[in-house]
């Protein structure tokens, strides 16, 4: 990309990933609100997300993980975010760069984002065509990719409030 180009599908990445970020953050300062809690799913292969090897080698692309009875230590900064779970009743930290988190949803709000990975971003999501890089979430979180103890599992998420960028549309095939 040349230096005056401006790369609008990386900005939008990251403003809506402020959006958990701050969600997370109060988390942390206040506690989960209400019946409020929270899947998010995670590239393990990301650079820079640290795993347990045992969940590394159940999960070696992608967790989903519930942040709402069984978690700890939850920190938040600029690069990312740390917490505490319990998977088959063992304790394990993960810590996760904002850049690997793929999607963020709250059954409770039913509202939910879904980002791309950076590869598809800025240039390479224009050149494929795509408008911008979230999309929204498909039925999030599924039961058997959820690996963190949770109560409640399987929500139902239709009508989910998602913010969906996607395909331009030819306005001439309608």
């Amino acid at each position: 990309m040349a230096e005056s180009e401006i790369d609008y599908g990386a900005l939008l990445q990251r403003a809506l990933r402020s959006v958990v970020r701050v969600v997370l953050e109060r988390t942390v300062c206040e506690g989960l609100p209400g019946e409020h809690h929270f899947y998010l799913s995670l590239r393990t292969d990301h650079p820079g997300t640290q795993v347990p090897p045992f969940l590394r080698q159940r999960f070696p692309e992608e967790i989903t993980v519930v942040l709402q009875h069984q978690f700890r230590d939850l920190t938040v900064d600029d690069d990312g975010f740390a917490v505490t779970l319990r998977f088959d009743g063992m304790p394990a930290r993960l810590v996760v760069p904002w850049d690997a988190v793929v999607a963020f949803f709250d059954p409770t709000a039913e509202f939910g984002l879904r980002f791309d990975m950076p590869a598809l971003s800025g240039a390479a999501a224009q050149r494929s065509g795509l408008a911008a890089v979230p999309r929204p979430v498909p039925d999030v979180p599924p039961e058997r990719d959820v690996a963190a103890d949770s109560a409640e599992s399987g929500e139902d998420t239709d009508g989910a409030k998602v913010l969906s960028f996607g395909r331009p549309r030819d306005r001439r095939s309608d």
